[in-house]
């Protein structure tokens, strides 16, 4: 009996997926020329399998980027169930230096993958957007961050991450900058605790 091809993955089949995507982000960020045959090994799949997944090295680059997107932005909702909102924000904001690595990581396997014109970009606009628009949300209703902060307010805000290098120190300073972010978003906050006056 023949399997639908357009129905959603088998369970083995996505823990197949999800395995060869996780060694090959491994693999790829410790080098761009990472053989496909080495990652499909690691990830213990067989060729045959590897190629029905990602037929071609510019698909599994694109979806590896793609898929370290998601889970970022995935991870917005389920700390807004477990946390208050500030924190949930706060949390959210410690995860990103680590994907910014992980991009630069990437960095040189996504050079050589031959993209249209605003594919990586469309790729990471859309999931980390709506995630960071759900953040916000639900700060500026429990009063915790100052209204009006934008989607786009905020990623310029943390822009610098982008700026840091793999190579470097780098945790340090990417949590005093989300440090200096986040003060910024709290100044002006309906409920945030009053300044005390500083004596003279």
């Amino acid at each position: 009996m023949q399997q639908k091809k357009d129905g959603p993955l088998r369970s083995d089949a996505q823990r197949n997926r999800e395995r060869i995507l996780a060694v090959a982000l491994e693999e790829l960020t410790r080098s761009a020329d990472a053989p496909l045959s080495a990652i499909a090994k690691k990830a213990c799949v067989g060729q045959g399998t590897f190629y029905r997944n990602f037929p071609s090295r510019e698909a599994l680059v694109l979806e590896v980027y793609r898929y370290e997107v998601q889970q970022v932005a995935d991870t917005a909702a389920h700390l807004l169930e477990t946390r208050a909102p500030d924190q949930a924000l706060r949390e959210w904001m410690d995860r990103l230096p680590r994907y910014a690595m992980a991009k630069a990581g990437l960095a040189e396997a996504l050079s050589k993958a031959t993209t249209a014109g605003g594919t990586l970009m469309n790729l990471s606009r859309g999931p980390m957007t709506s995630a960071v628009a759900l953040l916000l949300k639900a700060n500026e209703e429990a009063g915790t961050i100052r209204p009006g902060v934008t989607p786009e307010d905020f990623l310029l805000a943390i822009a610098g991450l982008w700026q840091l290098a793999a190579y470097d120190d780098w945790q340090p300073r990417a949590t005093r900058l989300l440090d200096l972010v986040m003060d910024g978003l709290r100044v002006g906050a309906p409920g945030a605790a009053p300044q005390k006056p500083q004596p003279e």
